[in-house]
């Protein structure tokens, strides 16, 4: 009896390998400021932990450390990249498990977020060269050459980018937003060598600013190829006027992974 059930045990383990090997992880950049990097339920000097079931950690379900390894993915999912900050739940683990329950993906696929995000943040601090730009670049450099946990091809989904708030303050900012906004698309894909990257913009909820409306047209006005936008004006923002709550960004996750969804 104890033969036989090592050898199912054995037979198990090899029928299940290959798929684990040979699964497709769809990686996601999430880039921008504090919205990004999610202050849901942080918002009050520290983060109430709460972690919505959309929000729970699964083993399909990986994160870029800020040491460039693959682990599994929790809340806050920026800790140790979005620095100087309290953090919360973002938009990235709803992203995910949004994702992760289409039925158009591959068999046994999994999620790769690379957090880039930091607080406060102008477009100005993500041109090309700057200290963030470069990291960002850096990290996903990582996320496509690191293995990941057995999984096997890796595809590199879409950047995902909310930022802005910090633009709202100056009307010079506001009005360059489009322009700055391009440059940094076209040069992304350039240093990545993908030139159709999927990049996924989220319209100004609301701003440090009195020029929030500026800006949102200017994001309007972005016209690349490959290049969606989903809104965030309307969801839920906590008590300190500029953070979407937690359950905001639930939301936000899966209007997300919708809009990648529709793009398959």
């Amino acid at each position: 009896m104890a033969a036989a059930l090592v050898l199912f045990l054995v037979l198990l383990a090899a029928s299940s390998a290959p798929a684990a090997a040979n699964r497709t992880t769809l990686v996601f950049l999430l880039a921008g400021q504090s919205n990004m990097g999610g202050r849901g339920g942080a918002t009050s000097g520290a983060w109430d932990g709460v972690v919505p079931a959309e929000c729970r950690p699964s083993p399909r379900i990986l994160r870029l450390s800020p040491e460039l390894r693959w682990e599994e993915a929790r809340e806050p999912l920026h800790r140790g990249i979005d620095l100087h900050n309290v953090l919360g739940v973002g938009p990235g683990m709803p992203l995910a498990h949004a994702v992760l329950r289409s039925r158009r993906l591959p068999p046994h696929a999994a999620v790769g977020l690379v957090p880039c995000a930091q607080g406060a943040t102008p477009i100005a601090d993500w041109a090309r060269g700057t200290p963030l730009y470069e990291r960002m670049i850096t990290r996903a450099t990582a996320a496509m050459a690191m293995p990941g946990s057995g999984h096997g091809d890796k595809k590199l989904a879409a950047l995902l980018w909310y930022q802005g708030e910090a633009d709202t303050i100056s009307r010079q900012d506001a009005q360059r937003y489009t322009e700055r906004m391009e440059a940094l698309v076209r040069d992304v894909r350039r240093d990545l060598a993908m030139p159709g990257l999927l990049v996924i913009q989220v319209g100004l909820a609301t701003g440090q600013g009195k020029f929030i409306d500026l800006v949102r047209d200017a994001q309007k006005r972005v016209s690349l190829p490959n290049l969606s936008y989903v809104d965030a004006k309307g969801l839920p923002v906590a008590s300190d006027y500029t953070h979407l709550t937690t359950q905001a960004q639930v939301k936000l996750g899966n209007m997300l992974a919708n809009a990648y969804l529709a793009t398959l």
